[in-house]
């Protein structure tokens, strides 16, 4: 028997608008990373810099994205999903165009970080909402399809530098993608807070009320449950290792096919609009695959695949195949980002679940934050070729902790149980590993 109050799934039609929602602010976030892979070319001209200093740029947005979503899970929880996802994405909207008007490259990276402290927020409060709307039998099918939203994001960026960068330059293609300011806007007039989390904040807002104040966090009660801290450790391992593949290999992608492949611009960015399309059906397969086979499987099998995959293009490429081998390798790596946001979720109490997610993910940008500059001293001192075999072994590695990682532990439409301790043990917060609450 389920300890604790069960909410009923959302309305279809709610959940619906939270999907079409999201699935923009994902798509604005994946473009408006793709960006600046795509203007490191005209950056590093413009600004006179090396490899390496280029690379720090990249690593200097993963860094504003780090704190900005440790802080982002924080106040979703206290605050409401659906108002941090509509401020982040103003934030970074407007900030993001402020980049069109910088002068120099040092204060290029403090717009581009302050703006990226709203870039991180969006990912993991996206889905923790989403997981709090949608029922468990399809859930991971339908957050992988508005992960989906990231990847169709990196195609619109790819024409949009396509059709910008060549005719207007870098700074109008970070001034154009200020418009997405409006879906901010409009978002919580459409979407409102899932009921999970309605009650969870009032249970938490009643234990608080009865304690000394400053006697109680939510980071504290993450570290006193031993389960929920053991899996939160896990998952920053996971978080770590996996960022630092993907975003080493993004970063550098377009400039590895135009200067060690020898593309020009048009056709480096038709061929990874190519590859990102393999991505969406990647990430949806990945969905299925997580409700049917498993999260945990799911997971496995694409990170290591993936890993895999990244050392074939490196070593065997030509100029008849590596088309081919985008495609592959978008739809490979694709699938870990398809099932990461769905399992995790689950791994964490409603009323813990933003700030754990947050922390996971975020500290895990560590990961991401040295990989753009990690690549960028191996190519100064070997080739960019390299670097993608150092991100294929992360990748490998990203797939151990996984191991130690059980499924579908937390129902995320499982009210949390009203105590005087919330940090009691994890059996009033309704786990799925032990009742199967669906």
């Amino acid at each position: 028997m389920q300890v604790g109050n069960t909410v009923n799934s959302a309305p279809k039609q709610k959940w619906i608008a939270a999907f079409i929602f999201c699935f923009l602010v994902l798509l604005v976030d994946g473009a408006d990373m793709l960006l600046l892979s795509y203007s490191l070319s005209s950056l590093k001209v413009e600004f006179g810099l090396s490899s390496f200093q280029a690379g720090m740029l990249g690593s200097v947005t993963l860094a504003g994205m780090a704190v900005g979503g440790i802080f982002g899970g924080w106040a979703s929880d206290k605050f409401g999903r659906v108002r941090i996802i509509s401020l982040s994405i103003i934030k970074f909207s407007l900030l993001t165009a402020l980049l069109g008007f910088v002068s120099n490259v040092y204060e290029f990276a403090i717009v581009r970080f302050l703006s990226a402290l709203g870039l991180g927020a969006v990912y993991m409060v996206c889905a923790g909402l989403m997981s709090e709307l949608v029922p468990t039998k399809y859930r991971t099918t339908v957050i992988a399809t508005i992960f989906t939203g990231w990847t169709f994001g990196y195609i619109v960026a790819s024409l949009l530098a396509g059709a910008i960068i060549p005719e207007y330059g870098w700074r109008m293609l970070f001034i154009v993608s200020g418009s997405a300011v409006i879906i901010g806007i409009l978002m919580p007039i459409f979407v409102k807070e899932s009921e999970a989390w309605k009650k969870a904040r009032l249970n938490r807002t009643q234990t608080e009320a009865k304690m000394v104040k400053g006697d109680r966090s939510v980071f504290k009660a993450i570290v006193q449950d031993k389960l929920i801290f053991r899996t939160l450790i896990f998952w920053m391992m996971v978080a770590g290792f996996m960022q630092f593949g993907y975003y080493g290999v993004n970063n550098w992608m377009p400039l590895y096919l135009e200067q060690e492949l020898g593309m020009n611009f048009k056709s480096m960015t038709n061929y990874l609009i190519g590859s990102y399309t393999a991505m969406i059906g990647g990430k949806i397969l990945a969905g299925y695959m997580g409700d049917k086979l498993g999260r945990k499987f799911t997971f496995m099998f694409g990170a290591i695949t993936t890993a895999i995959f990244l050392i074939i293009i490196v070593m065997f490429h030509n100029a008849s195949n590596i088309l081919y081998l985008l495609v592959i390798f978008g739809f490979l790596y694709g699938m870990p980002l398809g099932v990461y946001t769905t399992y995790m979720s689950e791994s964490f109490p409603t009323n813990v679940r933003g700030t754990a997610m947050g922390t996971a993910h975020n500290v895990g940008r560590i990961g991401s934050t040295i990989a753009p500059a990690t690549i960028g001293f191996i190519a100064t001192e070997g080739s960019i070729g390299l670097g993608f075999m150092v991100m294929g072994a992360a990748y490998l590695i990203c797939a151990l902790p996984t191991l130690f990682i059980k499924e579908k532990m937390y129902d995320p439409q499982a009210n949390v149980a009203s105590t005087d301790d919330e940090t009691a043990s994890v059996k009033t917060t309704g786990s799925l590993a032990s009742n199967k609450a669906v």
